[in-house]
């Protein structure tokens, strides 16, 4: 039974999930910009004791998956916006000595990827890139069975390619990010600045809206799809032409309306992928569902430390010769 803990922009769940990546209890509560890390700690701990007790089992071992920059090696926070109180706080080693078990820490994407290679539609995919698309983009990378990580244990921001030089100001500083031309807020912005001034569209249209208003025919509604279609189907095909995965999996809110979408990705990766096998790059729909970031937190934990050390799991001496395993 592995403790779960999910920290997000919105909101903060913890759940326990059993080996087979079943959540079999789960509370959430919303994220506060002004939660110092004490009092969150204290919530965290309080949580993970109501749900262990709900499942009636014992913790042993408990997973952190959380978005913003994170170290993996050391379970420091680093400059999370939406917890600015917690930066350099060390959640694994709280919670390592409230519980006197095992704690594991990794960006929620990353969480994600093994989450999807391990209990979900890419399970023992050797190379995998999972992709989450909502109000950002980003993802998580699996190549040859391991976890890939930058220098210092970096997670790859795979939402800031630059697709469009020209594009719309993303919040990294770049312009025309995959992220400021895909993720969900720039469907509406896309939308919003070509309807100013019909009143037929309400002021707090979403993406999931502007989805259904596509599929119930909307001429412009259809426009805002065809254009997300291509978009995402650039910073994919740079994707299957970078690294040549065995199988892309496409998660997120976003992707929930991918019936949309689909046809229009393939489309412009057969155009710009031809030099590589690109047909033999599997698309697959997420499948674990909203409680993916849940099931990955359990995932990582069982990733480091009940499968054989993974050659990216910890750093090594330079030199060594690494054998890959296949995400189990």
């Amino acid at each position: 039974m592995i403790g779960a803990v999910d920290i997000g922009g919105t909101k903060i769940a913890v759940g326990m999930v059993d080996d087979d990546g079943k959540v079999l209890s789960k509370l959430e509560s919303p994220t506060d910009v002004s939660l110092v890390y004490s009092n969150g700690l204290e919530r965290i701990a309080g949580m993970l004791r109501e749900t262990a007790h709900t499942a009636g089992m014992k913790i042993s071992g408990i997973g952190i998956g959380s978005t913003g920059p994170v170290n993996p090696f050391t379970g420091a926070f680093g400059d999370v916006d939406f917890l600015p109180q917690w930066r350099g706080k060390n959640l694994v080693e709280d919670l390592a000595r409230t519980f006197n078990t095992r704690v594991v820490l990794e960006n929620d994407a990353d969480a994600g990827a093994l989450a999807e290679g391990g209990w979900g539609v890419g399970r023992n995919k050797w190379r995998l890139v999972y992709v989450t698309v909502g109000t950002g983009i980003g993802g998580g990378i699996i190549l040859d069975g391991e976890l890939y990580r930058g220098v210092d244990g970096a997670h790859p921001e795979l939402g800031h390619q630059v697709i469009d030089p020209s594009g719309p100001l993303c919040t990294c500083g770049f312009r025309g990010c995959w992220e400021a031309l895909a993720a969900g807020p720039a469907i509406v912005a896309w939308f919003k600045s070509n309807t100013a001034a019909d009143s037929r569209y309400a002021e707090d249209l979403t993406a999931k809206r502007i989805c259904q208003l596509a599929q119930q025919g909307d001429e412009l509604a259809l426009q805002a799809v065809k254009r997300e279609a291509y978009y995402l189907g650039l910073g994919l095909a740079n994707l299957v032409n970078l690294f040549t995965p065995d199988a892309i999996v496409l998660g997120g809110s976003v992707m929930k309306s991918a019936v949309l979408f689909l046809d229009g990705i393939r489309k412009v990766i057969r155009q710009g992928c031809r030099f590589v096998p690109f047909e033999k790059t599997e698309l697959a729909l997420a499948s674990l569902g909203d409680d993916v970031n849940l099931i990955g937190a359990a995932r990582a934990w069982h990733h480091r430390f009940r499968q054989p050390a993974q050659p990216n799991s910890l750093p090594a001496p330079r030199g060594t010769k690494r054998k890959a395993n296949p995400v189990q």
